[in-house]
């Protein structure tokens, strides 16, 4: 009898290990299968992209192009002052016998460029002799003239908007002085260039850094940044009339507390990073964290190889797709008729998610939903102006990310003050439907000349 209970207790330690290896080999398969579609992971981290599971059939495929029905977009004809040259064709007298000429033309407009893109000025300071001193006195340069050098305000603002807007390398903006313009130019002269962009661009970023801490709704986000191989990190402040890029060597909360200060009482939306927690914790600010991170993660559980896991995160998936299916049709419903569905939708959500299975991928996930504290994913449902995902950020975040793939990082302090303020430049002025090349040429002259520099607010 001994032997007997000694065997079933041996086997039953046996089943509990093996049941343990088993737990622990589902979570190793879960986290291999991890990519930007059920985690926070980019989509370049992605080793394979999965195929489509539904294959198009061939009465469903439509060709390439405009589409039977579609309004036909044609590019708006140059303006009459906008013609620099006419080019008129007639029949000869013989081709035309018989014919009546009329005062109409088939016209085509054609862009070309001149035989040389660049006009050299040379700017002559007389020298005078002084007789009373044996020196020579030098007639004073405008200051545009004496800080632009070789490069003036128009062709240094275009090597600051191939480098920053467009991605190029100093060596391939050299080529493309040299091919196109068939102007050398050096690379160092070339970096010069940019970081008198720079400093032009200062005194309009400084303006919105300083605005950042009275902002009522802020979506902010966070990517790597690479300076002489060191891992730094790019942050993007994003509020509905500008982008603010700020790159430090920390992840943490005390970026936050440094630009936003400890006393701000606005709303800002973002994933579940513990830096966002810990400030939201430690101010008066209010959170809506991202439902689009949330998603992905319930999705992650929908996925696992554990049934009862899976079942309970396609239940919640479920609750999640009628929220913004209602959510997408709040234009067809009545005000009453609209909260009152997402309200119903959002109770039968939270219900579920605090009734995890027995593993801890569920409890901790269902944990982030106790009492008061579903309103940092909801907060969306009463506040017309909060968004409920952080993908607005996201995509303001992609240039910096292009960027950084292009040209691996920065070498140094100069190189990341260029990096911010260029970035800040070209998303703010896209919000704004302004020219980008345009305010940086502005911004230039008015470093050189001492005017007021042209401000994003």
């Amino acid at each position: 009898m001994q032997d007997k209970d000694a065997i079933i207790a041996q086997l039953t330690r046996r089943v509990e290990t093996l049941l343990k290896r088993i737990e622990q080999l589902e979570d190793e398969v879960a986290r291999l299968k991890k990519d930007s579609n059920n985690s926070a992971k980019p989509p370049s981290s992605d080793i394979v992209k999965p195929r489509q599971s539904v294959r198009k059939t061939a009465s469903k495929k439509r060709k390439r192009g405009g589409q039977p029905g579609h309004e036909k977009h044609t590019r708006k004809p140059f303006a009459s002052h906008e013609v620099d040259h006419e080019v008129e064709y007639e029949l000869t007298a013989q081709e035309a016998a018989g014919l009546i000429a009329l005062d109409e033309w088939h016209i085509v407009q054609q862009v070309t460029l001149p035989k040389k893109l660049y006009l050299v000025t040379e700017h002559r300071a007389r020298k005078y002799f002084d007789p009373g001193t044996g020196g020579i006195i030098i007639t004073p340069l405008p200051d545009g003239v004496k800080k632009g050098g070789l490069l003036g305000a128009d062709t240094t603002s275009l090597a600051a908007f191939m480098k920053g807007g467009c991605h190029m390398s100093f060596s391939t903006i050299q080529q493309f002085f040299k091919e196109v313009f068939r102007l050398d130019v050096s690379r160092g002269m070339l970096n010069k260039a940019t970081q008198k962009v720079s400093a032009s661009l200062k005194p309009a970023y400084q303006q919105l850094a300083e605005r950042l801490p009275n902002e009522a709704y802020l979506g902010i986000d966070e990517t790597g940044h690479k300076d002489n191989g060191a891992k730094y990190w790019t942050w993007c402040f994003q509020s509905p009339d500008y982008s603010l890029f700020h790159i430090d060597q920390s992840r943490g909360s005390q970026v936050l507390f440094d630009m936003l200060g400890q006393e701000y009482e606005g709303i800002i939306g973002c994933d579940f990073w513990g830096a966002y927690r810990k400030f939201t914790r430690l101010t008066h600010a209010t959170v809506q964290y991202c439902m689009a991170h949330l998603i992905r993660e319930i999705r992650f559980v929908a996925e696992h190889t554990n049934r009862q896991l899976a079942r309970w995160g396609n239940q919640l998936l479920d609750r999640l797709r009628a929220l913004f299916k209602t959510l997408h049709r709040s234009d067809e419903l009545t005000d009453a008729g609209f909260a009152r569905q997402m309200c119903r939708i959002k109770e039968d959500f939270l219900k579920q998610i605090r009734r995890p299975p027995d593993h801890k991928l569920a409890k901790t996930l269902a944990r982030r939903f106790k009492d008061q504290a579903a309103e940092t994913y909801f907060r969306f449902l009463t506040d017309p102006a909060v968004e409920p995902t952080n993908n607005d950020t996201e995509r303001e975040i992609r240039h910096t990310v292009i960027d950084r793939r292009i040209t691996q990082g920065t070498r140094g302090n100069a190189g990341m003050r260029w990096c911010e303020r260029m970035w800040t430049t070209i998303a703010t002025c896209k919000k704004q439907d302004r020219n980008v090349f345009e305010f940086l040429h502005d911004s230039l002259l008015a470093n050189w000349t001492g005017k007021t520099h042209p401000a994003f607010l």
